[in-house]
């Protein structure tokens, strides 16, 4: 007989979501964490006549969570997983012939669909805590909808989510919303602050015997990730004698109380009970055991009270029972891929607001609490958490879309083209994809093998013998580095296989024992998934971690400077250097396992050294020697070489003669780089760019070319190269060709008409020629004495009369009186004045009472006169 199915605040939707995808293919539901979305749902959907009998996929993001669902589902219908209900997660599968609901991680979803893009016998697929954005999850979902759209019109697709934009998700799927209330008391908010110099693990202590003695349930920590937990667990244990600090707390803050709210208190004691509590803290992260999750999940013991100490997965994914309070460090680590390394690492980074949110209601779920903030309360957070696709490196997503033969999917948020062409740049690097982005053999098998395509190629091209070792590698690649202490700062990366062998081996090893038998386990899976059935002990060849890993990196193979023994070149041409206490002193070549870019050379932080007999073996076509030409800085020269080379890395180098055909190339290319300036400008030259580029703005009609720097950069092969021609450095180029080169830009009429429009002087009254200066966007300015103006009554024009002269007066000792356009004007209303002001000045020259009729002169009057 199956047990009592429990009441949920979902329970009363269920016959509205059942009608609502009887009707419509699609649905959005947003419920809290406890509605029981994750768990009822699926069952109640069992039976629905569109099913037709076939399975319920549903889609958990993480692990634990798929585990702890399927359990709970298989107990309210009285079963064992496997049965009715299952489960199929990486290197672990509980299902059977008569198994209808499949809870499945993302990465199993995306292979299902793959696989089998009719998804035969597969009736709903449910996006369970869509909200946290996943990119396999935003991959699943897309294909998802694709199938639907070409293949399965009836396939039904639910997205739920605790915290999602409910409403921009209906758009995308063109659905209808259901939305649950959930389950929740009051929650009361504090930011208790830090003291001086405290660190996050003593403040976490501190406020946890608050909550304790504040409290009578659980508490609930979330920490950014196990080392965090680890930190703050060695810190509880030391610090915190919880028993008695507890129970003197509650006996204090009872007392505080009873005087708040009584005028004749009197403060009972706390009973023998209270005083006898058990406190267990508890971690909860995803690299525990299974038998160590189902603990953390678990009821405590009578007289039991516990600090759990979680990830995030202990946000939305799965249920603890008994939380009254949560401290929230605020953080939460997250993958970010950094385009100058190459790399995707998990950085640790602030939680946004719907996170928070989500993390505080945990204390709610089965009476008020309190939530602890242990960040000011002035800070302020993002409103929701950025997609994956938006940040991380996209290799394994260009490998799917290449198998899926599609980029156009219905995506909620497309991925960077950028990053999305890097990724497929990596894939063809490693032989997934072939010149023409089409997947190849190898990528169809680097994807049936489910590792990320660095480390599937390598795991492909393992010889028989080293598979074993091969499994370790991928399994220590992808967790945290096992090595502890002194151990722990070790660049050497055999270091992480010698302390998983002597572990396994059982000898002594100097590392966490805990996350080397979860990196076991991780093996053993990948053992399975290689056909490997012996694993690997003992102490490797020096060379065989990195002549395996470097087919996983083949762009971050690093040779040593001569010059520098703590410097390599990487393939990418790009500096790396190894810190001053390295272990790999001495290695010639290494294979970059992980880097952090700096802006000069980056720093190596995992590597290993490797044969270079492999690389010429395995990368034969990356290897080349050819003629190179290179600019000299110091010589302004251009020098040539013969070079061998591996991608950026020169093996060989020898001088050889400049041809002069060879020159020409490299000298445009300086000058692309160094820019116009490095060119000679003669004035004259300097004078007439600026004389076209303001008649070609002034009289369009006459097709002037554009001699902005930008175009004259863009075609230096047109106008400049004729004149490089045959010589080998850049001063050979003299100011007077470098002025033909411009001048040749104009054909005959246009010559014409920029020296009548344009002109480089004008002819003054007084007979003189004045130059005129030009400038960008401005009219050009002519600077003459007001002497020799008389008798001019309008403003001289240029441009076929369109642009009227900026005359800067001078007076006789060449100094500014006057700037105007309006020379007439200045007869009549200025010069009186001026007249007046400098005529006692300037008593030898000329200051008529009627400038019209003066004649203009440069000269001063002779003496005398």
């Amino acid at each position: 007989m199956s047990p009592a199915v429990p009441s949920f605040p979902i329970t009363p939707l269920l016959p509205e979501i059942r009608a609502s995808l009887e009707a419509t293919p699609r649905l959005v539901l947003e419920a809290p964490p406890g509605a029981g979305k994750t768990t009822q749902v699926p069952l109640a959907l069992l039976d629905a006549p569109w099913l037709d009998g076939r399975k319920i996929v549903m889609l958990e993001p993480r692990r634990i969570a798929a585990r702890a669902a399927a359990q709970f589902m298989a107990r309210q219908l009285g079963e064992e997983v496997g049965q009715t209900v299952g489960y199929r997660i990486r290197f672990e599968s509980r299902v059977g012939a008569t198994t209808r609901v499949e809870v499945v991680t993302e990465g199993i979803l995306t292979r299902l669909i793959q696989d089998d893009p009719e998804l035969t016998g597969i009736g709903a697929i449910l996006f369970d805590e869509f909200h946290e954005r996943h990119l396999a999850g935003d991959l699943g979902a897309a294909l998802a909808l694709d199938v639907q759209a070409t293949l399965r019109p009836e396939l039904r697709l639910v997205v739920m989510s605790a915290t999602l934009d409910g409403e921009r998700i209906a758009r995308w799927l063109d659905a209808p919303r259901i939305t649950s209330p959930g389950r929740s008391f009051p929650v009361r908010i504090e930011h208790p602050s830090a003291r001086a110099q405290e660190s996050i693990e003593h403040q976490l202590a501190r406020v946890a015997k608050q909550a304790l003695a504040e409290s009578d349930g659980d508490v609930l920590v979330f920490l950014p990730g196990r080392r965090e937990i680890a930190r703050a667990q060695a810190v509880l244990e030391e610090t915190l004698s919880l028993r008695e600090r507890v129970a003197e707390g509650r006996e204090r803050v009872r007392a505080e109380r009873v005087v708040q709210t009584s005028p004749n208190p009197h403060p009972r004691s706390l009973s023998q009970r209270e005083r006898e509590e058990k406190i267990e803290i508890v971690p909860l992260h995803g690299e525990l055991s299974l038998a160590e999750q189902q603990h953390a999940l678990a009821p405590a013991e009578p007289g039991t009270r516990r600090i759990v100490l979680a990830t995030n997965v202990a946000e939305s994914s799965v249920t603890l029972p008994g939380i009254r309070a949560v401290i929230d460090a605020g953080l939460a680590r997250e993958p970010r891929f950094d385009p100058n390394s190459g790399f995707t690492r998990l950085e640790t980074v602030a939680i946004s607001q719907a996170s928070a949110d989500q993390r505080a209601g945990r204390a709610g779920r089965v009476a008020e609490g309190t939530a602890y903030r242990l960040w000011p309360q002035s800070k302020r957070l993002e409103a929701a958490r950025t997609a994956e696709i938006a940040q991380v490196e996209l290799s394994g997503l260009a490998l799917e879309l290449a198998a899926w033969g599609s980029n156009a999917l219905p995506w909620l948020d497309a991925p960077p083209p950028g990053a999305l062409a890097q990724g497929r740049e990596l894939l063809m690097n490693l032989g997934a994809l072939d010149a023409d982005g089409r997947i190849t053999a190898l990528g169809r098998r680097m994807l049936a093998l489910g590792a990320t395509p660095r480390l599937g190629a390598a795991a492909l091209r393992a010889s028989e013998p080293l598979r074993p070792l091969i499994a370790d590698l991928l399994a220590l690649m992808e967790a945290r580095s096992p090595l502890r202490g002194e151990q722990g700062r070790s660049d050497d990366f055999r270091m992480r296989v010698a302390a998983l062998h002597a572990w396994r081996d059982r000898r002594g090893h100097g590392a966490d024992g805990g996350a080397l038998a979860a990196i076991e386990q991780a093996s053993k899976g990948w053992r399975r998934r290689l056909d490997v059935r012996s694993a690997a002990s003992g102490t490797p060849d020096s060379h065989a971690v990195g002549d395996l890993l470097l087919h996983a990196f083949p762009d971050r193979i690093a040779r040593r400077d001569e010059a520098n023994p703590l410097r390599y070149t990487l393939a990418n041409g790009r500096g790396a250097r190894l810190h001053d206490n390295t272990a790999l002193l001495g290695e010639p070549w290494l294979v970059a396992l992980d880097l952090r870019f700096e802006a000069r050379d980056s720093l190596i932080l995992a590597a290993a050294p490797f044969d270079p007999r492999v690389l010429e073996r395995d990368y034969p076509q990356r290897f080349v020697r050819e003629r190179v030409l290179r600019w000299n800085e110091a010589r302004d020269a251009v020098e040539a070489f013969e070079e061998r080379r591996y991608a950026a890395i020169v093996l060989e180098r020898r001088s050889v003669p400049v041809q002069p055909e060879d020159a020409l190339p490299a000298l445009l290319a300086a000058i692309r780089s160094k820019g116009l300036d490095a060119l000679p400008w003669s004035e004259h030259a300097r004078r007439l760019r600026l004389r076209i580029r303001a008649l070609r703005g002034w009289m369009p009609e006459l097709g002037l070319p554009d001699v902005s720097d930008a175009q004259l950069l863009a075609t230096l092969d047109d106008w400049l190269a004729p004149y490089l021609a045959g010589k080998r450095r850049l001063d050979a180029l003299d100011a007077e060709e470098l002025s033909q080169a411009l001048s040749a830009l104009l054909d005959h009429a246009q010559r014409q008409a920029l020296d009548a429009q344009a002109p480089d002087a004008l002819t003054v009254p007084s007979g003189q020629t004045r130059r005129l200066e030009y400038a960008p966007d401005a009219p050009p300015v002519l600077a003459v004495k007001l002497q020799e103006l008389f008798g001019l009554a309008d403003t001289p024009r240029v441009g076929a009369g369109r642009v009227p002269v900026t005359l800067h007066l001078l007076s006789p000792a060449g100094r500014p009186i006057q700037v105007t356009q309006d020379l007439k004007g200045f007869w009549e209303r200025t010069y009186p004045e001026v007249k007046k002001e400098l005529k006692g000045r300037y008593p030898r020259h000329p200051w008529p009472d009627d400038p019209w009729s003066a004649t203009p002169t440069h000269r001063a009057k002779p003496r005398g006169s």
